[in-house]
């Protein structure tokens, strides 16, 4: 209402349509495809109004996701429940004790022959040794799954000619100011963003950036944790 915008102004910065605009207004989520759509329209929405998006995206998750979820966990229940007592009744058939006499059997028979071949020509021994040899390899992956990026790489794909101006943080040296025609890659710890406009791809370690196309200027900072929109006073170059 302050910038004197109605939900068809809006609709055509954002490309969302103006039901869902209205549903998040009112916040009749229900109307919305799901909650992730709801994070993402909530964002979209708040930056083309200049809007810093992350309370109105922490309050949405407090308030409605942990309720969904239970819910969600609730209506898992009764089938699972179902399912192990259809278990326990199908252990505790007449046959359940000869078959396990009859395993018994068999694990004694296999328990006496890996014996006796480890006392001949040592395959016991070598059966011994490979678990160790296949649980290996897991422990040497596990540095590289806990392993997080140290640094933000950037690469800005411009759709139309597109001012820009990049730096790494308050004071630092500017990295590029002027007219991105071509994609650009830039590199740093931190990088903070001011655009023209945001008829762009944006790709942070090689993960797009969701930037709903449209002519207002917009400011971002990005860090290996995330990403944060700048207020017009913040931006580098403003």
């Amino acid at each position: 209402m302050r910038q004197r915008l109605d939900i068809a102004d809006v609709e055509e910065r954002t490309k969302i349509r103006a039901k869902y605009l209205r549903a998040l207004e009112n916040e009749e989520f229900s109307m919305l495809p799901g909650p992730t759509f709801v994070k993402t329209f909530l964002r979209t929405y708040s930056e083309a109004l200049g809007v810093d998006p992350h309370p109105l995206v922490e309050e949405y998750r407090a308030r409605h996701e942990p309720g969904d979820e239970l819910e969600h966990i609730q209506s898992l229940g009764p089938p699972t429940v179902g399912r192990e007592r259809r278990r326990g009744r199908r252990r505790g058939g007449p046959g359940t004790l000869a078959l396990l006499v009859a395993v018994g059997v068999v694990c004694l028979l296999v328990a006496i022959g890996l014996l006796t071949d480890s006392d001949g020509d040592g395959t016991g021994e070598r059966a011994a040794t490979e678990p160790t040899e296949q649980t290996a390899p897991s422990t040497e992956t596990e540095p590289s799954r806990r392993q997080r990026p140290r640094r933000v790489v950037l690469r800005i794909a411009p759709t139309a000619p597109t001012y820009a101006c990049l730096d790494r943080g308050p004071g630092k040296r500017v990295l590029f100011e002027g007219v991105l025609s071509e994609p650009a890659t830039f590199r740093g710890r931190r990088l903070r963003l001011n655009l023209g406009k945001t008829d762009v791809r944006l790709r942070v370690n090689r993960r797009p950036v969701t930037v709903a196309p449209g002519p207002n200027p917009v400011g971002f900072v990005f860090t290996p944790r995330g990403r944060r929109a700048l207020p017009l006073g913040e931006r580098p170059c403003a």
